[in-house]
């Protein structure tokens, strides 16, 4: 458009455009256009002679041919007015009737170059499928903003398909093809059951479980016609189709049987009896109003069952005036059969009295057993046996005028003659009917259970999920995918936080001996210690497990970040009591997964040991080697708390007698207990007590080492373990 573009050309282009659609659009111009060319364009514009002008603002003047745009309301395509949907009409009509019908709705809008290319086709196809039984609507979005929006389309052109209330979109090439499988994908896929030899006896034997006539089309083609599932669904309700392709092979029999014409479609329909159909239509081609015709006279079987309220009320519809009276003839009976025989000699006098005003039924008793008591008061002469009830509905809240034959349904001659003289007499006496009563409503019996319905309606939710997954509007996602992003972010972010909190301490380089307020100042060892204390054990043992060269890279050199080893060290002679009492001390920290219990045998790996205690001189100095009594030292008892990941350990001393506060690592007066074992004197020998005692106030040292206050002396490294 010439006010849209400012290229030189678009004038010129904007002029050629509407004129090709105004000739292409209008059948006289066209054909005239074909036969003379321009030529031809010009002979037709000349027989308009009178060009009309319209006044624009003050002054200025334009042809309203130069701004003809086919998009102009006021120029709009006629095809298309015809099927224009309003919120309301919408709402009220279309939605409802999608129910029967799939529709298939376009959302245009003027300026839409686009849908200038889509009209031909969609025109083509929205007359042929409306012949078929489908349902064709337009939406101006300029015009119907709120329902543009309530369909969720915000483009144009957009194609969008309506069935049972719920809305599919098109995402395909716009061509006939693929709009008349985009509509036949709507429709269910078990509307329509393939019927041969094999199959046909036990299709139309089961109209005594669905309460439906079947209808079978026998045709030459080897799908199912489109028309054929668009009626099968517009009266799903009434009727169980089977489709038989006669050209396969495997249904002679069935041709045969019904003596049909191969070469013309046949369609019949069955009721209670399968040996013949109740009726026959034939025809070349089969039109949607004939087969609307002849349907709509066969929607149910000649003695339908009152199965719900719904279909009591179609069959036995209310009086509203004296000429349009119908009154139903009721058989009330049971299962079994006991009643079969009753059952039949029903169905044969209502076929041979089908009348208009008449309308025979039958009802299971023990099904709706509200409805059999209100109409025979619970009568002895009726226990166990048929009835017959001819009835009348006088209003829709639930009164009948109604009689009762006086003796119960045999089926016998007398019985029907009885019967027979009854509804003459109704025809002229209308008051025959003198009893009245108000029954509740039916029961429905073949509405699914819960959970079938439950089933369908989580499947129904899934697959729009789906659908909506990759086909919806992103600006409707943008909340939800936002949302989801969010989520995920604030999750995956707080695992790497987490897995990552140490990376800063391993940076940090190793604190003096004396610095015994490090450990305070580290809030992820603080966090785990009170999440360790606060827990109870799980087992009622202390798993301990030795220390060797064998699982000495599992439990400390790669031992996970928080996690810690405590190690007791003992040798031979003093391994039973020590781990007995070691088990006593630190069996209320077993619940914490962080902490794990080993033992170190001083009599294989002295040497590892004392290469740690090196780095813990002010704790646990350790004498000159050419001492003569170095090799009489004795550290069992000693525990060190093993922080594999950070390479530091929190060391215990043995109690020793007299002191009740203990060491609890700390290395006050040590010197004295340095020279003292060096003498050989008793202080720290079994003898001068017991090796339990040694131990003794470990779990205050425990403790003291979740809470993080213990002192913690770094290495390089972990030495080997050989």
């Amino acid at each position: 458009h010439p006010d849209k573009n400012k290229d030189p050309g678009a004038e010129d282009k904007f002029i050629q455009i509407s004129k090709a659609y105004e000739i292409l659009s209008n059948e006289e111009k066209r054909t005239n256009f074909d036969r003379y060319g321009d030529a031809g364009e010009s002979q037709g514009f000349s027989q308009q002679q009178h060009r009309q002008f319209h006044r624009f603002h003050d002054g200025f003047y334009f042809d309203e041919s130069f701004f003809h745009f086919p998009f102009n309301s006021e120029r709009r395509d006629t095809s298309d007015e015809k099927y224009l949907l309003h919120f309301s009409h919408y709402i009220n009509e279309i939605v409802p009737d999608s129910f029967k019908k799939p529709y298939l709705i376009k959302i245009t809008s003027d300026w839409c170059f686009s849908c200038i290319h889509i009209e031909p086709v969609w025109k083509e196809v929205a007359q042929e499928l409306e012949a078929l039984g489908a349902g064709i609507g337009v939406v101006h979005a300029g015009y119907e903003r709120r329902l543009a929006h309530h369909l969720g389309a915000h483009s144009t052109p957009t194609l969008l398909g309506l069935i049972n209330g719920k809305i599919t979109f098109f995402h395909n090439a716009v061509v006939r093809e693929n709009l008349r499988q985009f509509v036949e994908n709507l429709l269910p896929g078990n509307l329509v059951e393939k019927i041969t030899d094999k199959n046909y006896i036990r299709f139309l034997s089961h109209w005594r479980k669905d309460n439906k006539p079947h209808v079978l089309l026998f045709d030459h083609m080897p799908v199912v016609p489109l028309l054929y599932k668009l009626t099968a669904f517009a009266y799903r309700d009434y009727l169980s189709f089977g489709y038989v392709y006669v050209g396969l092979r495997g249904t002679e029999e069935l041709s045969s049987q019904y003596n049909i014409n191969v070469y013309t479609p046949t369609m019949m329909i069955f009721k209670e009896h399968i040996d013949r159909p109740a009726d026959v239509v034939q025809a070349r081609e089969m039109k949607k109003q004939l087969i609307d015709d002849f349907l709509s006279q066969n929607k149910f079987l000649m003695v339908a069952r009152l199965t719900s309220q719904r279909l009591f009320q179609e069959l036995c519809p209310v009086k509203k005036s004296h000429r349009q009276r119908k009154h139903c003839v009721v058989l009330l009976t049971e299962e079994g059969e006991k009643f079969a025989e009753a059952y039949e000699a029903f169905l044969t006098f209502a076929v041979a009295n089908t009348k208009d005003t008449l309308r025979f039924v039958h009802i299971y008793s023990d099904r709706q057993p509200e409805f059999a008591d209100a109409l025979l008061m619970d009568e002895e002469k009726y226990h166990g046996k048929s009835a017959v009830v001819i009835l009348e509905r006088c209003n829709n809240a639930g009164k009948i005028a109604y009689k009762a034959l006086e003796e119960a349904w045999q089926g016998s001659k007398e019985d029907n003659f009885i019967l027979l003289d009854l509804l003459d007499q109704l025809r002229t006496d209308p008051g025959l009917l003198s009893s009245e009563t108000v029954v509740a409503d039916l029961n429905d019996e073949l509405a699914p259970t819960f959970l079938i319905r439950w089933f369908y309606s989580t499947v129904d939710y899934i697959s729009d999920w789906w659908d909506s997954l990759f086909h919806s509007n992103w600006r409707e996602m943008m909340p939800l995918l936002s949302l989801l992003f969010s989520a995920l972010f604030i999750l995956f972010g707080t695992v790497i936080v987490q897995a990552f909190s140490d990376s800063s301490d391993t940076r940090d380089a190793p604190p003096s001996g004396k610095e015994e307020t490090a450990a305070k100042t580290e809030k992820n060892d603080a966090s785990f210690s009170k999440e360790s204390n606060s827990r109870i054990p799980k087992k009622s043992f202390v798993e301990v497990t030795e220390l060797t060269d064998i699982n000495y890279t599992s439990n400390l050199v790669r031992l996970r970040p928080g996690h810690m080893n405590v190690v007791l060290i003992l040798s031979n002679s003093t391994k039973t009591p020590l781990l007995q009492k070691f088990a006593l001390e630190v069996y209320m920290f077993t619940g914490s997964s962080s902490l794990h219990f080993s033992f170190l045998s001083l009599d294989k790996h002295r040497e590892w040991l004392e290469y740690l205690l090196e780095f813990a001189q002010d704790a646990a100095p350790i004498p000159n080697q050419y001492d003569k009594h170095f090799l009489e030292r004795d550290y069992t008892g000693y525990v060190l708390a093993l922080n594999g990941h950070k390479k530091y350990f929190c060391l215990f001393k043995p109690h020793r007698s007299g002191d009740e506060g203990g060491t609890l690592g700390s290395c006050e007066d040590y010197n004295a207990l340095q020279h003292a074992e060096a003498r050989g004197k008793s202080s720290c020998s079994p003898g001068s007590r017991s090796i339990k005692n040694k131990l003794h106030k470990l779990s205050f040292w425990m403790e003291r080492l979740l809470e993080g206050s213990l002192q913690r002396f770094y290495i390089p490294s972990w030495p080997a373990l050989d």
